[in-house]
């Protein structure tokens, strides 16, 4: 059953960045793998080439045109195997993120993932992190034809938490993510934790941009439907 347009129905929450502090384990990965493919990249440009756009699209832009589906999955399981790995003993969520998670809950608002990493990637930090009994869903890229910016992922949330998109709040930290969300016609919360705030201003269509989740509340997310209502 869902309520009139205007009002916060949902959350939806992307996880790299977001839920769980896994941004550095991800730049080590894709060090270690164009280090050894001998491919060109400034520190300063790595978040840029390599957080947001799925690992394929990634592959073939600095490694390979032409690999072939077979060779794309290979050094997907190798490069997240790696990531898994190297995370695991290490793995935290983002600050704020378990006060606004028990808010939510207890308030009664339905919650889903909806991430661009691979399901293995889903599961094993959310159950590591033991933060699953939260969401009502869980999405990753092997649900999806379509990666981010495409809305596809935040579409198929709302429809698996039979809410109307219009009354869905994600929460964001990538270019890419923002601009999905947006197409869906969702409230986009964007948090600085990946990029600057300044280029998330400048950049995106972000509805509201905050350094952490710390600063913000069920409140602050219900504010984002004000002038909708």
């Amino acid at each position: 059953m869902t309520r009139d347009p205007g009002f916060l129905a949902a959350i939806i929450f992307d996880m790299d960045g977001v839920l769980v502090d896994s941004n550095a384990f991800h730049l080590s990965k894709w060090v270690d793998l164009f280090r050894a493919h001998g491919v060109a990249f400034t520190e300063e440009d790595l978040p840029r080439m390599v957080l947001g756009p799925p690992n394929d699209v990634t592959f073939r832009r600095y490694l390979k045109a032409d690999l072939t589906p077979e060779q794309i999955d290979e050094l997907d399981e190798e490069l997240e195997a790696n990531f898994r790995r190297e995370i695991g003993p290490h793995a935290r969520t983002m600050p704020g993120v378990r006060p606004l998670l028990d808010d939510c809950r207890a308030q009664g608002i339905p919650m889903a993932v909806a991430s661009a990493a691979m399901t293995k990637n889903v599961d094993f930090l959310i159950s590591t992190l033991g933060l699953r009994d939260y969401f009502h869903e869980m999405l990753s890229a092997d649900d999806i034809s379509h990666p981010k910016p495409d809305p596809e992922i935040y579409l198929k949330a709302a429809g698996k938490l039979g809410v109307d998109p219009a009354m869905c709040a994600v929460i964001e930290d990538s270019f890419v993510g923002i601009e999905a969300a947006k197409l869906a016609g969702m409230k986009c919360l964007a948090v600085a934790s990946t990029f600057p705030s300044e280029e998330l201003r400048r950049h995106t269509r972000a509805d509201l941009i905050v350094p952490n989740l710390q600063t913000i509340s069920l409140r602050t997310l219900r504010g984002l439907f004000e002038g909708a209502r």
